[in-house]
C-alpha cells in the first residue's frame, strides 16, 4: 500500500476524466484525483486528501499541456466547484458528457450496457449566458458590504458573483443593483446565527416574453417597498416581485409561504415563456428548465423518442408545469401530469386550459403514489414520460413500472449515475433502444439524457 503524506508533491499523467469531470492518473497504481486536469496532461501534483483507496491533488505546475485546454471565460468558475470544465474545449466536453454516460453504465451495468446506443451529445449553440434563472444567496461582509453569490462546493464560503458568464446578463446586472441597493438602504440581511433578514434573490427571466419574476426569499416580513420601487426605475422588463418566508436554519431555498409584494398593472402573478410552440405561465417555485434555448432540443428528443399515436395514454410523471406534456399533447389521446409543487400544478393547469388542451389532466402528489393508484384502479397507461429529480426514480416507482410497465417510456434525466441505476431495475422489462445526451450545462460536468424504452415483448 502506497503511503502518501498531505502536501506531497509527485508527477502524474492524467489518463482520462471522471464523473465530476477530474482528471484521473495513478502513482504507483495509486488512484489520483486531480482537479482540472486534462488526458495526456504531465502535472506535477501536491496531494490535499488521502482516502483508503485513492488520494485528491491540486495541480502545481502543468509540465506537458494538453492541445484541448483552453483559457476559461470566467474566472470565479475554480472558485466554485471542481467539477467544472470551463478550461475543456468545447467540443471535447461534448464528447466528455457522452463518456459520463458510459462510464455510469460500466459501473451499474444494467441489462446489454454493452450494447447501447450512446448517440452523440446534442450542441448549445449558446455556452455563455444560457441560465434564463439566477438563484444568489445574499450576505453581508464584516464591513458592510452586501454580496451575492453561490457557495463553494462542500463549503459554506460564498463567491461572489458580479458578472458569471452562465448567467443571463440582465438577470446579473439586476442582482449587481440588488445588492447595491441593499446596501445603500441598510436593510437587513440574513445571518446564520441571528436568522433575520433577506437570504436569496431568485430571478428569473423568460426568453420568449423577455418578462422578469423576483423573488426575495426573506426570514422575516420586511418593508421592501422602496427597494422595489428604485428596481422598477430602472428594470422596466421586471413584471412581478413576490416574497418567501423560509424562517427556519436549513439549507432548502423556499419556504412554505409565497406571497405577491408587486406586479404590473398589466401583469399576471406569472411570466410568459414559449417552448415547443406552446406558450405557458412560470409561478415563483414551479421548475422549468435553466437553459430555455436547450429545452426546445431537449423536448424534441423526448417527442421523438415517444414517438407518440393517437391512441397513446401518457403519462407525464414530475411534470412541472406541464411543458413536456404539451410537446406531445396534439399527437396522443390524453395526458396525465403529476408533481408534488402546488404551484406547478396550478400552472399545469391554467397552461393546459389556456392551450385549449381538454386531454390533459394534473393533479398533486407523488409520482410514485399517483402512477401506483391509477395501475391498481384498472388506468392502463401506453406510454410514460419521466423527467425526475437528481436522485433518480423512486423504488416504489421503479417496483410499480416493472410490475405493470407500459409499452412505451421516456427517461429524461440530469444525473447518470441515478440512470444508470434505475436501469437496473428497468431493464428487467424493457430494452434501452438508445441513449441521446443533451448539453444543457456546458461548461460543467452535467449532461442531460433521453433515454427510449420499449417493454419486451
Amino acid at each position: 500500500m502506497i503511503n502518501l503524506h498531505l502536501g506531497q508533491r509527485l508527477a502524474v499523467k492524467i489518463e482520462r476524466m471522471g464523473i465530476n469531470g477530474e482528471g484521473i492518473g495513478y502513482f504507483k497504481r495509486r488512484l489520483i484525483f486531480v482537479a482540472y486536469g486534462l488526458p495526456d496532461e504531465e502535472l506535477t501534483v501536491e496531494i490535499t486528501e488521502n482516502q483508503r483507496n485513492f488520494s485528491r491533488a491540486r495541480i502545481v505546475t502543468i509540465d506537458k499541456k494538453s492541445s484541448d485546454r483552453v483559457e476559461p471565460a470566467d474566472r470565479a468558475y475554480a472558485e466554485l466547484s471542481e467539477s467544472h470544465i470551463m478550461h475543456l474545449a468545447y467540443d471535447k466536453q461534448l464528447a466528455f458528457k457522452r463518456d459520463v454516460i458510459r462510464q455510469a453504465l460500466y459501473r451499474y451495468k444494467p441489462r446489454g450496457y454493452q450494447g447501447y446506443e450512446l448517440r452523440e451529445t446534442l450542441a448549445a449553440d449558446k455556452q455563455l449566458a444560457y441560465r434564463n434563472k439566477l438563484q444568489f444567496q445574499i450576505r453581508k461582509l464584516k464591513n458592510g458590504r452586501v454580496i451575492a453569490g453561490l457557495y463553494k462546493e462542500n463549503s459554506h464560503h460564498l463567491v461572489s458573483l458580479t458578472a458569471c458568464q452562465v448567467e443571463n446578463s440582465e438577470n446579473q446586472a439586476l442582482i449587481n443593483e440588488i445588492t447595491r441597493q441593499i446596501e445603500n438602504l441598510r436593510l437587513p440581511v440574513y445571518d446564520e446565527r441571528k436568522i433575520m433578514g433577506i437570504r436569496t434573490v431568485v430571478i428569473r427571466r423568460a426568453e420568449f416574453s423577455g418578462q422578469i419574476q423576483v423573488t426575495f426569499v426573506l426570514s422575516k416580513e420586511l418593508h421592501l417597498e422602496t427597494l422595489v420601487e428604485n428596481l422598477t426605475k430602472k428594470f422596466p422588463a421586471m413584471t412581478n416581485v413576490f416574497v418567501n418566508i423560509h424562517p427556519r436554519k436549513s439549507s432548502e431555498i423556499f419556504g412554505e409561504k409565497t406571497f405577491v409584494l408587486w406586479r404590473n398593472e398589466l401583469a399576471k402573478d406569472t411570466i410568459t415563456e414559449r417552448v415547443s410552440g406552446n406558450e405557458f405561465e412560470l409561478s415563483p417555485r414551479a421548475f422549468f428548465q435553466l437553459n430555455t434555448a436547450q429545452a426546445e432540443k431537449l423536448y424534441a428528443e423526448v417527442v421523438r423518442a415517444l414517438a407518440p399515436t393517437k391512441q397513446d395514454r401518457v403519462i407525464d410523471a414530475y411534470c412541472g408545469v406541464g411543458t413536456i406534456g404539451f410537446a406531445v399533447a396534439k399527437k396522443v389521446k390524453s395526458v396525465h401530469g403529476m408533481d408534488i409543487i402546488p404551484e406547478a400544478i396550478n400552472d399545469a393547469r391554467d397552461n393546459a386550459r389556456a392551450l385549449g388542451f381538454k386531454n390533459c389532466h394534473y393533479e398533486i402528489g407523488k409520482a410514485e403514489v399517483v402512477i401506483a393508484n391509477m395501475f391498481k384502479s384498472g388506468h392502463k397507461p401506453t406510454a410514460l414520460i419521466v423527467d425526475p429529480p437528481r436522485t433518480g426514480l423512486d423504488d416504489a416507482l421503479l417496483d410499480a413500472l416493472v410490475k405493470n410497465p407500459p409499452a412505451k417510456m421516456v427517461y429524461v434525466s440530469c444525473n447518470a449515475s441515478t440512470l444508470a441505476k434505475d436501469l437496473v431495475a428497468l431493464t428487467d422489462v424493457y430494452n434501452v433502444s438508445y441513449i441521446q445526451s443533451v448539453d444543457m450545462f456546458p461548461h460543467t460536468a452535467r449532461v442531460e439524457a433521453v433515454v427510449k424504452l420499449e417493454a419486451r415483448k
